[in-house]
């Protein structure tokens, strides 16, 4: 008997067999055994059946893309059916803000608008129909309403008067990253970008070094120590290495002098004194508040280097540093390192007070001196020794000194 060919046979058989290979795949090990045993009961080949199976899958997977993309094509037609009700619904509901305001309504208008309609169809959409772009919106929310602020404005606001706070306290002398470093000590977690971001927005700078004055008037016929110090501005420990130098400072009753004595170790500053004389007694008052504050030991190493100013080099000054114990050193003739170390001091001192406004008297300036240099002492943030206070860094260093003697 001749075997059936492909056309021989209905399209009902084909369906029913497709649909027997479909329903009873489970039942056999695999689908080409199903092929094979219900193709002889068709009296087809196996090939023929595989074909017809394979055909219709193929069909169906081209009829369910099309169903697909004609879903897709149906629901963005829907969509945006819906935003261009959305848009004229906003526009009949604006018309009642906007009769009279010309060709663009005024911003105010739009803005009180938007207020009002923010809550049904937000704030994207209404600008998309209006003459008005988010930003501008935004704007007007952050002025009127504090509490329709973005988390990131409120964010803002809270540290920027954290940073104004640390600026104010730093007599307005602390830059981005004085005040970053500050707010880390306190324990507040910003990015330092952030903090010279929001300083820069709300005008809050820190200060600047200018130019620096000659005060030093030296004596060429005069004995002078040797320089001990050789430019190495550094020490191991407190009471070792002083260093001195005085600055003037500009008033509507003339020139008054400053002078410091600073301990190099942290840049304590030990002894301060302000007078209307550039005379020795003035330097020389400074020297006795530090060695009445310190108490150095006598003959225990400490030095105090200065430049060649003729009240430096002055026998009672020389005098009273050999009755203390203390080493004498003078930095060198025309050198602009000789005393670099306090010629710093003198520059952020006229920096971040004196430069900042004019003064009436010595009396002012005594006052502004002594709170600058509280402030400075015990919470300026100085780099050279870590980003902490000097009198933190004295103290880290005395804590440090006795455990380790309870250690041993």
């Amino acid at each position: 008997m001749k075997e059936k060919t492909s056309n021989q046979y209905s399209s009902e058989i084909r369906e029913r067999a497709i649909r027997m290979v479909r329903e009873h795949q489970s039942e056999y090990p695999s689908e080409w055994a199903a092929i094979q045993s219900i193709s002889a009961k068709f009296g087809c080949t196996s090939e023929t059946l595989r074909r017809w199976l394979r055909h219709t899958q193929n069909t169906h997977d081209a009829q369910s893309e099309a169903a697909s993309s004609d879903s897709e094509r149906i629901k963005a037609l829907e969509r945006e059916v819906r935003e261009l009700r959305q848009a004229n619904e906003i526009l009949r509901k604006a018309s009642a803000y906007f009769c009279s305001g010309g060709a663009r309504p005024p911003v105010q208008t739009m803005n009180a608008f938007i207020d009002d309609h923010r809550k049904a169809y937000g704030v994207e959409p209404i600008c998309k129909v209006l003459p008005i772009v988010p930003p501008t919106y935004y704007l007007h929310v952050a002025r009127t309403a504090p509490d329709l602020r973005s988390t990131r404005a409120k964010q803002d606001e809270a540290l920027s008067q954290e940073i104004r706070r640390v600026w104010e306290e730093s007599f307005q002398n602390y830059g981005a990253r004085k005040v970053w470093l500050q707010l880390k000590r306190e324990g507040l977690t910003v990015a330092r970008c952030t903090v010279e971001r929001l300083m820069k927005n709300r005008g809050l700078k820190g200060v600047r070094r200018g130019k620096t004055i000659k005060t030093t008037i030296s004596d060429a016929n005069a004995e002078c120590p040797l320089d001990r110090v050789n430019r190495q501005f550094s020490a191991e420990r407190p009471n070792a290495l002083w260093v001195a130098d005085f600055s003037t400072v500009k008033t509507w009753q003339g020139f008054v002098y400053v002078a410091f004595v600073i301990d190099v170790f942290a840049r304590y500053i030990v002894g301060w004194k302000v007078s209307s004389s550039a005379q020795t007694d003035f330097v020389l008052d400074a020297l006795e508040q530090a060695l009445h504050d310190r108490q150095p030991l006598r003959d225990g190493g400490l030095i105090h280097h200065s430049d060649r100013g003729v009240q430096y080099v002055s026998i009672r000054y020389t005098e009273r540093l050999s009755d203390a114990g203390v080493e004498a050193s003078v930095g060198s003739v025309g050198d602009s390192y000789d005393n670099a170390l306090a010629e710093t001091i003198n520059g952020l001192y006229k920096a971040e007070l004196i430069h900042k406004q004019s003064w009436k008297n010595r009396e002012a300036v005594e006052l502004a001196t002594l709170t600058w240099v509280d402030w400075f002492n015990h919470r300026r943030l100085l780099g050279p020794i870590g980003h902490i206070p000097p009198a933190e860094a004295e103290a880290m260093y005395y804590q440090q000194l006795s455990e380790s003697a309870k250690a041993a």
